[in-house]
């Protein structure tokens, strides 16, 4: 193994910052509010009790999986078992997959926040403006090549003087802007033309107020399956991510302690970023506004915005520099995984692996953002949705690939190794892991189970096994 790639992170601290600036991605700022404005009160209890059982299992599962082996997740599960080997390959196309589109949403973001900083928030109020951009040919290429690039430069450093420094300044930043952005939408006022006021507070409450009386057993397992598939996108859950940053944490560190830093961190996120966005539909487009879907953040919310005149110009360049953040943090963490592993097959240094990677990386984001102009295409995904290229390498990646890399580690760990192999890891140096008969139930039993039907929902056999 290259020396150069065997550096640690400067300590807890270093490691928590950094792992939860990979958690605190578009998945918080984006995902996750629409689904809560979606389903309310319900999704989020829901949510939380799902991040703090299998959530806490399978995020630990990963790290300790990095710091026993101190190998990237190729090699990672290799030196668990041999014939285990083909796991940490699959484990490692995850990243891969993922690193072609992830820059070109990073583009997009930075594009929004050139709109505000330019006086042109008007068109970016109109509902075909995003799709018009997306489908043009130039400007959506360039932005997601800078994008690349930033995220190039930053892993090219290494990890204590690139990934550890980036996030140790850009975490606390978001976090005060994610705070400060959610404290001035609760204070919000709008009277629409029927005469009817409406308040931040006022949606923030509408959003809290629990509604069961449209509740029916099909719409609770499509929140449950909704509130699985976030927490399993926002945590960065076997995607080689965590085992990659776990190979980097000295045996010191507190490994179940820091598991719960970073859930909260994250969490935290998704919730301030909700508390933004759903009063600020809430305000300006009433209850009907809150079921706006995936396209709230580039459609839904810049409408907002110009709503709010001279502050939703502020309001919103703010927002999408917050997004550009939490997209960039993340958008690190899937580079890292991708060049770790390959310096470890190729025995290269980083530098040079990470300079051929980025080249790489330019024309696969390249042909992706071309994806919505020359190299469109629709082709149906098992889910039941209609896809672009972005789409496709997402479904891959995100709704197949995870899942069922996650139900394997389950069954490699419970079954195979048995739990004490993760425990043994995360109690050396004389650490307590009070959680430790909770994690082999949820590890050994609970965890496979929820997984194959995760696996069986995102690939369509579920809603064909229940109709």
């Amino acid at each position: 193994m290259s020396d150069e790639k065997n550096t640690s992170f400067s300590g807890q601290l270093g490691f928590v910052l950094a792992s939860a600036g990979s958690a605190v991605g578009l998945g918080n700022i984006w995902r996750f509010p629409y689904l809560a404005a979606k389903d309310g009160i319900l999704f989020i209890i829901i949510y939380l009790l799902l991040v703090l059982s299998f959530g806490f299992a399978l995020l630990l599962t990963d790290i300790t999986i990095g710091r026993k082996t101190r190998r990237s997740s190729i090699f990672a599960y290799y030196a668990i078992s041999p014939k285990w080997r083909y796991l940490g390959v699959l484990t490692f196309f995850v990243p891969a997959l993922i690193m072609t589109y992830y820059p070109a949403i990073g583009g997009w973001i930075c594009h929004y926040i050139m709109v505000y900083l330019t006086g042109l928030q008007a068109a970016a109020a109109d509902s075909s403006y995003f799709t018009g951009f997306i489908s043009s040919t130039t400007s959506p290429v360039g932005y997601g090549l800078f994008f690349m690039l930033i995220t190039g430069l930053i892993i090219f450093f290494g990890v204590q003087s690139g990934i550890e420094r980036v996030s140790c300044w850009l975490l606390p930043i978001m976090f005060l802007m994610i705070i400060g952005i959610a404290g001035y939408v609760l204070t919000l006022e709008h009277t629409d033309a029927n005469g009817q006021t409406r308040s931040g507070m006022m949606g923030l409450i509408y959003f809290l107020t629990p509604r069961f009386e449209d509740l029916t057993l099909s719409r609770f397992m499509q929140i449950l399956l909704d509130a699985m598939g976030q927490m399993f996108f926002s945590l960065s859950i076997s995607m080689g991510i965590m085992i990659t940053y776990g190979s980097y944490v000295n045996k010191e560190v507190n490994l179940s302690k820091c598991v719960l830093q970073i859930a909260s961190f994250d969490t935290l996120a998704a919730l301030l970023a909700a508390v933004i966005i759903i009063p600020t539909i809430f305000v300006f487009s009433g209850p009907e506004g809150m079921s706006a879907g995936p396209s709230l953040m580039f459609i839904s919310l810049p409408k907002i915005f110009n709503v709010m005149g001279t502050a939703g110009v502020v309001i919103g360049a703010l927002f999408f520099v917050m997004a550009a953040f939490a997209a960039l943090t993340s958008c690190i963490s899937v580079l890292e995984p991708i060049v770790a592993n390959i310096m470890d097959m190729f025995h290269s240094e980083r530098k040079k692996t990470t300079v051929l990677t980025t080249l790489f990386y330019l024309g696969a984001v390249s042909v992706i953002v071309l994806g919505y102009s020359i190299f469109y295409v629709e082709v149906k995904l098992p889910n039941g949705s209609t896809a672009q290229l972005l789409d496709i390498m997402d479904y891959i990646s995100t709704c197949f690939m995870m899942p069922m890399i996650s139900l394997l580690t389950c069954l490699l760990i419970g079954w195979l190794v048995g739990s004490h192999w993760i425990s043994d890891e995360v109690e050396c140096c004389g650490h307590v892991f009070r959680a430790k008969g909770f994690y082999t139930l949820m590890i050994r039993y609970l965890a496979p189970v929820v997984m194959l039907i995760l696996f069986l929902q995102s690939t369509g056999f579920w809603n064909a096994l229940i109709d």
